[in-house]
């Protein structure tokens, strides 16, 4: 090196270098620490002499260093670092790193020092860098890409848009770029320079880029000062962010799309960090768990001093403490593992890690937060995966699905930017929200959704989302027998078969099986369900409920998403095992039927669809199958069950259909006489057109008499009766019913003929043989009592309060009616309870109260319109207009809106309130005797 006879004046680069670490270098290395100090001396200084630097000073492991030209100082350098790589240390933990930073500034020597403040900037520079990292000022930047040496340097990019700022802020990543802001690429000059044997500097320099890791500030300056990094073969490249007190608070990555809803969501979490110092937010795959632990990072910055950091673990592809530290800017020491330095670093600091997908390493996390939160009191963490941690004071927090009004938001906003910025029309509103409802809140597939609108409009999507794997998935060729276990991370939220193929190949055996075997279920499940399954049916629900794939709800049930269910499914038909899961299934069907239908003592059970509305979509699901590939009996058997429920709920067509899919295979099945007319009775009363109803009555007949059956024939044969009504044959049908039930006594089974006795009480009623009509219904309590199908709908005492009526005796029509209407009401026949909410309406007027009796009738018509037959249409339309004469055009309108808008619950307990006849005057003998009518 040269003397210090003459110090560099004018335009000045000042380097700076220091040994990272040196005081643990020395620990570790004891006596030896010397020679290797002792080496970096020697290297440093011979590269110095080399590029004509001035050595200011020595102290301990630091060097201070002056340059007359930038380029000779980047050159000094570069080339240093690739000495110290190549050099033979003692071994790999003995070399020395050291970090080096230039500036560059005008400045005079006074004596053998300068007292510049450009050497206090370039001192700073230096103390930003890392160990093996090479930082320089703007300055420098600028002074090196425009230097008039004898071979001038030339950017590759012009130095405009070199210095022009990246982003805002800095320390946003954990890479040689981590002082941009969040999602920016650094911008890097690559500096070229033809190579000459006079020009070592060029040669040097030859393929160096300067790396813009955007603006810093520098302890004790005001200003923002804008870094560089230098990058050469031979250099390490990837390095935490600059260690500058002005770095970011946070490394949390700038959004590229808006963040819709979950306002309480966050607000809750926010507030559970105050009192946890460990949350979990855990959920199924594409829940939104890594963009709502972002916005609550945001909401909660400011309750912690040292930042909020996140650390993904799929993506920590050098371990979780390392990512850690680099988010932190913390770099190893030799001899010492990262996770102590991680841990002593931050022992004292007060801030919040957001550990994003646990589930891909669950126990490399759970290890990491537990030390994190035995050493540092003042770090809390939030974790997001599809299972918890496991971890001792973990607060498990499952995220709900978003509201319908978020989930709508959402795939509006979406739909509009997949449509190129423009909103859909306004009548897609009602469409829309409807596959916002269908897709169960769940955020990946409303995006999966919102790319569809490219494609279909909302009505076209909502007719397809049956199977939501189907209809938002991209399409594959074939389906995949088994989930790829090298499958790209990244690709987990692609799809919504991704998605749930990272969480499928991480279950046990068991598990795996159990959720294939659920997927056959139509809806939640109760825990003997579950055991039905299969064996170690409670330890594989636990982890499939744990890793997010089955939801526990209120029962408690356990639930499975449409999405889930879908690819479930499929992992069922790609085992090989559907057939026998679906037949395992409507056995189980047929099960529950029996505990339904059956009572403990082996008699029947009265018909209540409130019993059966649980069991529906099972008994539809299991039929499907039954029709489709099963068993063509338990597919009869189920349908005469569904029968009641089809009829009440608008189910016909349906019904028909599947009967009809069955019948075409009975060639398969040995269906007993009796049983195939019991389906051919089924069919004719969902049969809506007449012809159709003839046909399957009379099949019924055929099937009956072969199998001697008098009670089906009965049943059979009263069947025309209806088609003489509908065609208003009013005298054959009542010889047509008398004959029935004449017939029905000879052959010994007279509650057959229940059915031919109502429709002759209604032609009595109709004709006003109120008498006859009372006695004929008096002697039908009985049958109608042994007939488990009908005992449910009292139509017998409607049939008598709606005498009563006729003979304006108010007690005994409110007496037969409140009976009728509770035991209606019971047993789920909600149009039958509507009929009779409509009789009571008729008894309020009766009575003298005309305004309570519109409001009824209002409740009564907007639940099905009390019209069950062509029979009562003109009484009720009678009854109205009376209303409407006594109450004016005005009142009756007002009122009957009244009714139509107070909903059908509040309707019938109004109805169950109106005061007994005997008591309107004051009367006392049902209040004394405290009589309950039911």
């Amino acid at each position: 090196m040269s003397g210090r006879t003459e110090l560099p004046s004018g335009r000045v680069t000042f380097m700076f270098t220091d040994i990272e670490g040196s005081t643990r270098l020395a620990r570790m290395l004891g006596d030896d620490y010397a020679s290797v100090l002792r080496a970096h001396r020697t290297l440093l200084r011979t590269v110095l002499s080399d590029f004509d630097g001035v050595e200011m000073f020595t102290e301990g492991d630091s060097f201070f260093v002056a340059f007359r030209e930038a380029g000779s100082a980047l050159a000094a350098c570069v080339e240093a670092q690739r000495r110290l790589s190549a050099h033979e240390w003692p071994g790999r933990d003995a070399m020395p790193r050291v970090r080096m930073g230039m500036h560059t500034g005008w400045a005079r020597p006074i004596g053998d020092e300068y007292a510049s403040i450009e050497v206090h900037r370039a001192a700073r520079v230096a103390a930003a860098a890392h160990g093996g990292q090479i930082l320089c000022s703007g300055a420098t930047a600028l002074a090196v890409l425009t230097a008039g040496v004898p071979a001038p340097f030339e950017p590759s990019v012009p130095i405009a848009t070199l210095l022009i700022p990246v982003g805002a802020g800095a320390g946003a990543g954990a890479s040689a770029g981590a002082g941009a802001s969040a999602g920016a690429r650094p911008k890097a000059a690559t500096i070229t320079q033809a190579s000459t044997v006079e020009n070592p500097v060029a040669d040097c320099l030859s393929g160096v880029d300067l790396l813009d890791l955007g603006p810093h500030r520098l302890r004790g300056f005001d200003d923002d000062e804008r870094l560089f990094q230098v990058v050469a073969a031979g250099l390490d490249r990837d390095f935490p962010r600059p260690r500058t007190p002005g770095s970011a608070r946070h490394n949390l990555p700038a959004p590229l799309t808006s963040f819709v809803g979950r306002r309480a969501e966050q607000a809750e979490l926010a507030d559970l960090l105050t009192r946890h110092r460990i949350v979990t937010i855990a959920g199924p795959g594409g829940a939104g768990k890594t963009r709502l632990s972002h916005a609550v990072g945001e909401r909660v910055l400011t309750a912690y001093p040292q930042g909020v950091w996140t650390v993904d673990a799929v993506s920590a592809a050098t371990g979780l403490a390392p990512a850690l530290a680099a988010a932190l800017g913390l770099r190893a020491e030799p001899g010492r593992p990262m996770l102590e330095t991680l841990l002593e670093e931050c022992a004292g600091r007060r801030m919040l890690l957001l550990l994003e997908t646990c589930d891909a390493a669950p126990e490399a996390c759970a290890g990491l937060v537990r030390r994190l939160l035995a050493a540092c009191p003042g770090v809390d963490v939030l974790v997001t995966g599809r299972e918890p941690l496991g971890v001792h004071g973990e607060l498990v927090w499952r995220i709900p699905p978003l509201t319908p009004a978020d989930a709508f938001a959402l795939l509006s906003e979406r739909s509009q930017a997949a449509r190129g910025g423009r909103p859909g029309p306004l009548e897609e509103s009602t469409d829309l929200a409807e596959v916002a409802a269908r897709l169960e809140g769940s955020p990946l597939a409303i995006e999966l959704a919102a790319a569809r609108m490219r494609l279909f409009t909302a009505a076209q999507l909502v007719t397809r989302l049956d199977d939501p794997i189907a209809a938002l998935d991209p399409i594959r060729a074939e389906p995949e027998k088994e989930p790829r276990p090298d499958s790209d991370p990244a690709e987990r939220h692609e799809s919504l078969t991704a998605s749930l193929d990272w969480s499928y190949r991480t279950l046990s055996v068991r598990a795996a099986a159990l959720l294939r075997r659920l997927s056959v279920f139509a809806g939640p499940v109760d825990m003997p369900t579950v055991e039905w399954c299969g064996p170690d049916a409670i330890g594989s629900l636990t982890e499939l409920t744990e890793k997010s794939l089955i939801e526990v709800v209120p029962g408690p049930r356990y639930r499975m998403s449409e999405q889930v269910r879908a690819y479930a499914s499929r992992r069922l038909t790609a085992a090989g095992d559907e057939r026998a899961a679906r037949d395992r299934h409507v056995s189980w069907s047929l099960h529950t039927l029996t505990g339904v239908t059956v009572d403990t003592d082996g008699q029947p059970r009265t018909v209540s669809l409130t019993e059966r509305a649980p069991y529906v979509r099972e008994w539809q699901s299991a039929l499907r199958w039954a029709a489709a590939d099963g068993s063509v009996e338990a597919g009869l058997r189920l349908a005469g069950a569904l029968d009641p429920w089809w009829r009440e709920h608008g189910g016909s067509r349906e019904g028909r259909d599947l009967l009809f899919r069955l019948y075409r295979r009975l060639d398969e099945a040995s269906v007993a006489p009796a049983g195939l007319a019991s389906a051919y009775l089924v069919h004719a009363r969902l049969a809506d057109d007449p012809e159709e109803r003839i046909r399957f009555f009379e099949r019924a007949e055929r099937q009956a008499r072969e199998a001697d059956d008098q009670g089906l024939l009965v049943r059979a044969l009263s069947g025309h009766r209806l088609a003489l009504v509908e065609e208003r044959q009013f005298d054959a049908a009542e010889r047509w019913c008398r004959e029935m039930i004449a017939r029905s006594e000879e052959y010994g089974v007279p509650e057959a003929a229940l059915p031919a006795v109502v429709t002759l009480a209604e032609l009595l009623w109709r004709r006003d043989a109120v008498d006859e009509a009372a006695e004929l219904l008096g002697g039908a309590r009985q049958l109608e009592a042994g007939r488990p199908e009908d005992r449910g709908r009292r139509t017998v005492d409607w049939l008598l309060g709606m005498v009563a009526l006729r003979r304006r005796d108010l007690v005994a029509a409110h007496d037969h009616l409140v009976v009728a209407l509770r035991s209606r009401l019971r047993h789920g026949f909600r149009g039958a309870a509507a009929d009779a909410v409509a009789a009571i309406a008729v008894r309020c007027s009766l009575g003298g109260d005309p305004e309570m009796a519109a409001v009824l009738f209002g409740g009564a018509e907007a639940a099905r319109g009390a019209r069950r037959t062509d029979l009562f249409g003109h009484f009720w339309s009678t009854q109205q207009l009376s209303l409407r004469t006594a109450l004016g055009d005005a009142a009756f309108d007002t009122a009957y809106a009244e009714g139509v808008g107070l909903g059908f619950d509040r309707i019938v307990a109004m109805a169950l309130a109106v005061e007994h006849p005997d008591l309107e005057d004051g009367a006392t003998r049902f209040a004394a005797s405290g009589l309950t009518l039911d």
